[in-house]
């Protein structure tokens, strides 16, 4: 048995966490809520006064269990990297956007990496948790890492195990989510399984490689997608043959085996999915490989958030009215239903372009009072009364949100587009369009 492996058997480890945002975080609170004392890292000097202070500012984290194991000294966060050097066990949580010419950005890793290379020692587990393509744990973290002169396998242990958070889903958090596992050797895997089987209440399994842990993450997200941007492609086909394509789906689920359920919508949001394939388009490349259904169903989804706008014109131009000088009310700017995140949110790229072609746009989000986009902050309306709703030309719900009283909102509005179907117990739909 190594000394680690003692360390986190016994609770005696100090555990680990680069980056305290929706993974970092809920990450963090569930190690320092299993005994183990916990060190956030996090560049964000706010966030890290807000968690010192016992203050949560992520959905997915409890505000009492935070509170808690911070007053009992098990979750201290800072800014100072020098803390590493005090860790056993370290999981990167860090972003790994695209950059402007849809090329992924590593930039955070490598750099949490480089500031950790001063403190690393002997006996250590570090574990990338951010997506990223294939190879990054081998080819980019571990000769970083080496030029502590530790060897990887003999005196530091590494692995890959991507982050399965899904913001909002009241069934799977992060403690409850199985967890896929590979380490750079086999041994590297056996620590890394033991950390994780010390702290979630989730089956772990074991891949054979960093790479495949890390190919894994990108196939979850590339299936939803291809399918989603079917999904979309027909709702468009279908709504030029007149045909229900929401009531197409219903039907479909009937089938018992061979057909899973996704719905088409404004376009992808979050961190994941609108993202993640380009992960693996840009690797390909190095291959001399042409990932074409990937970049097909990327081409679809991307365009919707545009079609959306193109149809939200088409339904005022039955009503006589043009884009030009509308006044339009959307209905959610989060990126999915329940939650205050709206990154890549789809909803902001329709009222950008609805925007373009001079709309008057006021948004209504329960969760989001106001957010900022390309430096521009743009404040909600405080409450969806009846007079805001009277006053506008087309309610656009982009979003789902299930705190939102759509039956007001129906009996209101001149006219609505619903991209989400979310009004479709509602029996008069006289002035409804599906998307």
């Amino acid at each position: 048995m190594t000394i680690l492996k003692e360390k986190l058997l016994n609770k005696t480890a100090i555990l680990g966490v680069i980056g305290l945002g929706y993974v970092g975080l809920p990450l963090a609170v569930e190690k320092a809520k299993a005994g183990y004392k916990t060190i956030g890292f996090d560049i964000q000097e706010s966030k890290v006064n807000l968690i010192n202070a016992g203050k949560n500012y992520i959905g997915d984290v409890i505000n009492e269990d935070l509170e808690e194991i911070v007053n009992s000294g098990l979750l201290v966060a800072t800014t100072d990297f020098s803390q590493v050097a005090t860790a056993d066990c370290i999981c990167i949580c860090v972003p790994t956007p695209l950059d402007k010419h849809q090329q992924p950005d590593i930039s955070y890793v490598k750099t949490s990496a480089k500031n950790m290379v001063p403190y690393l020692h002997k006996d250590m587990l570090i574990v990338l948790e951010s997506t990223t393509y294939p190879g990054t744990t081998e080819e980019i973290l571990r000769p970083i890492l080496e030029t502590s002169g530790l060897k990887c396998g003999e005196d530091f242990f590494l692995a890959f195990s991507p982050e399965r958070v899904d913001p909002g889903n009241l069934k799977y958090k992060t403690k409850n989510t199985p967890k896929v596992v590979g380490g750079v050797t086999s041994q590297c895997t056996d620590v890394a399984v033991n950390l994780y089987e010390s702290i979630l209440e989730a089956p772990i399994h074991r891949v054979s490689s960093p790479a495949i842990a890390e190919m894994e993450k990108i196939l979850e997200n590339t299936y939803r997608n291809i399918n989603i941007g079917l999904v979309n492609e027909l709702a468009i086909l279908c709504h030029k043959m007149g045909v229900n394509f929401w009531e197409v789906i219903e039907a479909a689920k009937s089938k018992p085996y061979g057909f899973e359920a996704f719905y088409p919508g404004p376009g992808l949001g979050g961190h994941c999915i609108p993202l993640d394939p380009y992960y693996l388009s840009w690797k390909a490349r190095e291959y001399g490989f042409h990932t074409s259904m990937i970049e097909a169903s990327m081409m679809v989804n991307d365009r919707m958030p545009e079609y959306c706008a193109e149809r939200a014109s088409k339904i005022l131009n039955r009503f006589k009215k043009s884009m030009k000088g509308a006044r339009i009310l959307f209905l959610g700017v989060a990126y999915k239903q329940d939650i205050d995140d709206y990154r890549e949110s789809p909803a902001i790229r329709v009222i950008e372009k609805v925007e373009k072609e001079g709309a008057n746009v006021l948004y209504y989000d329960p969760y989001i009072p106001e957010y900022v986009e390309e430096g521009v902050r743009k404040k909600g309306e405080e409450a969806l009364t009846i007079e805001l709703i009277e006053s506008v030309d087309l309610v656009i719900v982009t979003v789902a949100h299930s705190n939102v009283d759509y039956e007001l909102v129906q009996k209101h509005a001149k006219i609505i587009f619903d991209t989400k179907n979310i009004m479709q117990h509602i029996k008069d739909r006289n002035n409804i369009e599906l998307l």
